[in-house]
């Protein structure tokens, strides 16, 4: 890959830090063994504390994408079906009346593979903790609790199946489900089926667990609005197993290559956690925790198809077949939930134009 190209890139990246006073920390990865391409950088406003390019940072709803994978990986060993009805995991407490639509009871109705494509109809509970949480930062709500305050408090969108809604309630089930078929805590599962086998030895789950071996850097800071969240101990029961993951970029890395690559779970499964999508937004389908960008005549370019995973704090890891190239990366601040996308498609715009 020409050097100019990298160049572009890290001036691409450094521009969108510079203008953006909301942003005090920011990184980038892209990778390419083909291309011979490795660029690492991190970025930060003159106020943030010393950056490293091998800080771990906390991926929000990226880590979605590594519970689907322990779905795969059960699917392969015949623990779950993906349509398996969720009913045969959970406890009465938290089935009853879990999905109660205009009068109707489609509790018993709602699938694994629902979960896990958004499609359960299910409302979500995040945002409304999480304002809570702001509000109280002494706030604390077990997953399990947090399922049950949704179920008690929020609206079903529709029934399983019939459309897509993005909630973080769905991730929570899976989690809770996960715990059941193991018997072990989900960061506990987390570490034993993705971290430890793929020498992940800097990732672990914020505020619930420690890394295998602790890194000389501490945690970036993550931001909504103005308020710092990495403190906010009740933030751990509100993402858990929807999100949580905190890594080091060359770390993500390894995982997304794994993932590519056929190593933690088969290319039939991964193909299947692709093909079993939904609508989710007009430019994306969702898989089994999967975002696949959806090309749109003289909009969306068939150039920018690529798939992958993306946290509201600016996150993202994305791999685009045709170029063969990873993009990982994170913005550290709500305001780029939808902003760090649009910096991918440069990034994968300057990638196309040097490709040979």
């Amino acid at each position: 890959m020409d050097k100019t190209v990298q160049n572009k890139i890290e001036t691409q990246f450094l521009k969108t830090v510079h203008r953006d006073r909301k942003v005090k920390n920011a990184f980038l990865l892209v990778h390419s063994e083909s291309h011979g391409i490795h660029i690492n950088l991190s970025h930060g406003s003159k106020d943030s504390s010393s950056l490293s390019t091998q800080q771990p940072h906390y991926m929000a709803s990226c880590g979605k994408l590594f519970t689907a994978t322990i779905f795969g990986q059960f699917h392969e060993r015949g623990d779950v079906s993906f349509d398996d009805k969720i009913s045969s995991y959970l406890d009465d407490e938290l089935m009853k009346q879990l999905h109660l639509y205009k009068g109707k009871d489609y509790s018993g109705e709602i699938e694994i593979r629902h979960l896990l494509n958004q499609t359960s109809g299910l409302p979500d509970n995040f945002y409304p903790l999480f304002d809570k949480l702001l509000a109280d930062p002494d706030f604390n709500i077990t997953p399990r609790e947090a399922v049950i305050w949704a179920k008690e408090n929020l609206t079903p969108s529709a029934p399983p199946g019939t459309k897509s809604y993005y909630t973080d309630t769905n991730y929570h089930l899976l989690g809770l489900i996960a715990e059941k078929v193991t018997g072990a805590p989900f960061h506990s599962v987390l570490s034993s089926m993705i971290f430890d086998p793929l020498g992940m030895d800097h990732a672990f789950m914020l505020q619930v667990s420690e890394p295998r071996k602790k890194s000389s850097d501490r945690v970036a800071d993550f931001y909504f609005k103005k308020r710092r969240l990495n403190d906010l101990r009740g933030f751990s029961g509100i993402d858990y197993a929807g999100g949580g993951v905190v890594a080091p970029p060359e770390e993500l890395l390894i995982f997304m290559k794994a993932l590519v690559n056929g190593e933690i779970v088969s290319g039939e499964t991964l193909d299947l956690m692709k093909a079993d999508k939904a609508n989710l937004f007009p430019n994306f389908e969702y898989g089994y925790g999967i975002w696949q960008v959806k090309p749109i005549p003289l909009l969306i370019p068939e150039k920018l198809k690529s798939w992958g995973v993306l946290g509201a704090t600016g996150a993202f890891m994305f791999y685009h077949p045709k170029l063969d190239i990873y993009l990982i990366g994170n913005f550290n601040h709500s305001s780029y939930k939808q902003k760090c996308v649009r910096f991918m498609f440069k990034v994968i715009n300057l990638l196309w134009k040097s490709r040979n």
